[in-house]
């Protein structure tokens, strides 16, 4: 290890790179301050200091054993003058439900595909590596995306163990099942990270990370390769430390795949740029509503940093309408889709594992998750059962009741309502506690810092209608660069130097 960490790496991994945005790594490697292959030493060592020892975040699962000599190929091309995409060359993690086809695993954070490797990229890690990102490596998360067991804590897997959050470790909320993403973006540990979101798992943990996090619209970026819950609402998207690095990596990873039907609602239109979006003077005129109905329960010291962040929306030229009303607001919420939805999906997912795996099906996983129950089942599997008790044909009466009644509550007489008859252009929650209906509805969210509450990092969530991501870019930056709450985390106590 003391071979590639020489003194003037580390002290260029520790003070050079944190809180590089993407934009300012690509004209660092564009005028030659630093290579691709430098830049993956430096997370990796951030990666054994940070992650391994030091505070022990344990965020990474495991690191691309290939990305040096992807970096080196970069690097090459770079020579050449063919790095036009400005995320070449720089290292970007995935949560471990991502397949990709090399020698990384995709396991989900469970032990029973702990040996399990891809054939094929996933479309989003195809996309990543056609703009020239280099996959650095798999993030740790929730076992199966937290729908496992009811008592299984966020950032836990059988395979992975427990994630922590770099701003208190052992203390503060990690967030939903994308946490390993969001600790490792908060922690510097990557130039950005990819999660994957069925309700609040990629909003949970960026906003409890002091960072940026976009569902998009389910539609807009392809699931196929992607080990699922519900393709009513699973997504991927971006964690990133700024606006403008989650609006770059969502337009790389967005399009039209005719391996997922669901993006068949872009098919042929034009590729967007979401950079293009980002205005400092973006909430100049806008109309935000404030669905007080979510924030009863919000703790003071959250409470207190959500209201500074809303005058700071008044302060920017938004006229915030507050309170508004969502007329479903008081509705009893449900997982009864996703259950249902779970298991024919996963068992479509991994009948196409090959043989060397030893699971092919949801019943396959609960029986091995049995056999090994010492390591597998700390918090019991009832998730898992619950669904497998299901037909898997989705033709239950109480499932399409739900996926109806879902849609209801959460457009018609949810977020369309709201936005409609208090014309506004968008609403704003805090941290995830807007997840629920926007995900039911199948559509965008973003979180943005606004703060710290004792310590522990506290978001601001703008929701809008289907594909309104350019507006939500817009909103987002605009209060972001009016605000610019983002801090990195305080690691150098905990740090402990290779040597």
């Amino acid at each position: 290890m003391d071979l590639y960490f020489n003194d003037t790496l580390r002290r260029k991994a520790e003070n050079w790179l944190p809180e590089r945005t993407i934009t300012q790594l690509a004209e660092a490697l564009r005028l030659g301050e630093t290579t691709s292959e430098e830049l993956v030493l430096m997370y990796i060592y951030r990666i054994w200091i940070h992650d391994r020892a030091g505070a022990g975040l344990n965020s990474v699962l495991e690191i691309n054993p290939d990305a040096m000599r992807i970096a080196r190929q970069k690097d090459e091309e770079r020579r050449r003058g063919l790095a036009a995409n400005p995320l070449h060359g720089i290292p970007v993690l995935l949560k471990d439900n991502i397949d990709t086809a090399d020698r990384m695993h995709t396991s989900a954070g469970s032990i029973a595909l702990a040996d399990s490797f891809a054939d094929e990229d996933a479309f989003v890690a195809a996309k990543l590596r056609k703009a020239g990102a280099i996959l650095l490596g798999k993030t740790n998360m929730t076992e199966w995306a937290n729908f496992m067991a009811e008592n299984m804590p966020s950032g836990y897997s059988s395979r992975g163990g427990q994630v922590l959050n770099p701003y208190h470790p052992g203390t503060a909320f990690v967030g939903g099942s994308s946490s390993g993403s969001g600790a490792a973006v908060a922690a510097n540990l990557a130039a950005a990270a990819i999660g994957t979101e069925t309700s609040g798992s990629i909003i949970s943990p960026a906003s409890q990370h002091n960072a940026v996090g976009i569902k998009p619209t389910v539609g807009l970026v392809s699931r196929s390769g992607i080990i699922p819950i519900s393709p009513s609402q699973d997504t991927a998207g971006p964690i990133a430390r700024t606006v403008a690095d989650a609006a770059l990596v969502l337009t790389a990873i967005a399009g039209f795949d005719p391996s997922d039907a669901a993006t068949n609602v872009i098919a042929g239109a034009a590729a967007i740029e979401y950079t293009s979006f980002l205005d400092k003077n973006g909430l100049q005129g806008a109309r935000i509503g404030v669905p007080r109905g979510y924030y009863k329960e919000l703790p003071e010291p959250s409470a207190s940093c959500i209201d500074e962040a809303i005058d700071a929306l008044r302060r920017a030229g938004a006229e915030v309408v507050d309170p508004v009303s969502i007329p479903s607001e008081n509705d009893p919420w449900d997982y009864i889709v996703l259950k249902y939805e779970f298991k024919p999906a996963l068992n479509a997912y991994l009948s196409r594992l090959g043989p060397h795996v030893p699971v092919h099906s949801l019943r396959d996983v609960i029986r091995f998750n049995e056999a090994h129950a010492d390591v597998a089942l700390k918090y019991g599997q009832s998730v898992l059962q619950e669904s497998e008790a299901t037909t898997g044909a989705l033709g239950e009466a109480e499932y399409i009741e739900a996926r109806r009644s879902d849609l209801e509550r959460s457009r018609t007489h949810g977020i369309d309502a709201a936005l409609r008859e208090h014309r506004l252009d968008a609403l704003v929650f805090p941290n995830n506690w807007g997840c629920g209906i926007a995900c039911k509805a199948g559509y965008p969210l973003i979180t943005v810092p606004a703060g710290f509450a004792e310590r522990e990092p506290v978001g601001l969530t703008f929701v809008a209608g289907a594909f309104s991501e350019p507006l939500l870019i817009r909103l987002a930056y605009a209060f972001e660069q009016a605000t610019k709450h983002r801090r990195a985390p305080d690691l150098t106590s905990n740090s402990v130097l290779l040597s």
